[in-house]
């Protein structure tokens, strides 16, 4: 576990070659700084996890010498330092400025898999991360669209080095999605409205088709028949839960693991 754990942390640092160490005076008036000086600043500043003065740094180049050696290396490297510095929008739309400008760029891959997990991050909040909070309740739309775009990702890279992790993102996020829906199913059923409950559940098991959900789904599928007495698609579930789950009634369910974002600590894109 603990070397798991470990090489969650590193699999962003991967792209990283070398680092440099570069003594730099932040007081006085500013200096226009030779391009290199800003990019060694930037590696001092995200090394302790200073990401607003890294921002700063990688942005001065960009800006300042957008044609040099250092320009597309600062451009991806915005991206992982604003989602290190909880600003997802503005990592998404570096990951979206990055692929439009740089489509062969060694690290497009990268770009894709960061602008995928920039769209959803509202787990990353510490009272959530370390509480019961259910996010299935809450707006997912960002959930659909970090679903959609990880998905994306997995179809053009599939041999990239971020694939396990986009896939293991992409697992929580189906199941979450599929939550959502069954946690309007109940709530359609508490009400006594049982169509809009069948279409809930049915767009789990027809769309999300291998969520951690299907068997709720199926169940609510069997009490909406039962209570409109449609007798028999209750058969046809009943036959369904059956053949597919058939020992599910006692068996024990054990909690969804929660996603880690212990692999984005200390990690940065990779300098080709």
């Amino acid at each position: 576990m603990k070397y798991s754990i470990q090489i969650f942390k590193k699999i962003l640092l991967v792209p990283i070659v070398s680092l440099f160490i570069v003594a730099c005076n932040s007081d006085g008036p500013e200096i226009e700084q030779p391009e290199k000086i800003y990019y060694d600043q930037a590696q001092r500043r995200m090394n302790s996890n200073n990401f607003t003065g890294a921002i700063e740094s990688l942005e001065a180049i960009e800006n300042r010498y957008p044609f040099g050696k250092y320009a597309e290396q600062a451009q991806v490297e915005l991206i992982y330092a604003h989602f290190m510095n909880m600003e997802t929008e503005a990592a998404h739309s570096a990951a979206e400025k990055f692929i439009r400008l740089h489509p062969r760029h060694p690290n497009i891959d990268y770009a894709y898999f960061m602008k995928g997990l920039s769209s959803y991050t509202r787990d990353r909040d510490l009272l959530i991360r370390f509480s019961d909070t259910d996010l299935s309740n809450r707006d997912i739309s960002g959930a659909k669209e970090s679903f959609a775009e990880l998905t994306e990702f997995l179809t053009r890279f599939p041999d990239s080095q971020y694939v396990q992790y986009a896939k293991q993102r992409n697992v929580y996020l189906r199941n979450m999605i599929a939550k959502n829906e069954l946690a309007a199913a109940d709530y359609y059923f508490s009400i006594n409205a049982y169509v809009g409950a069948i279409r809930r559940a049915n767009y789990v098991i027809e769309n999300i088709p291998n969520s951690s959900e299907n068997y709720r789904a199926l169940k609510i599928l069997e009490s909406c028949y039962e209570n409109l007495g449609y007798n028999e698609l209750l058969e046809d579930i009943r036959v369904v839960i059956n053949i597919n789950y058939p020992n599910q009634e006692n068996a024990y369910a054990p909690r969804e693991r929660r996603w880690s974002w212990n692999f984005l600590d200390n990690s940065k894109p990779q300098n080709n």
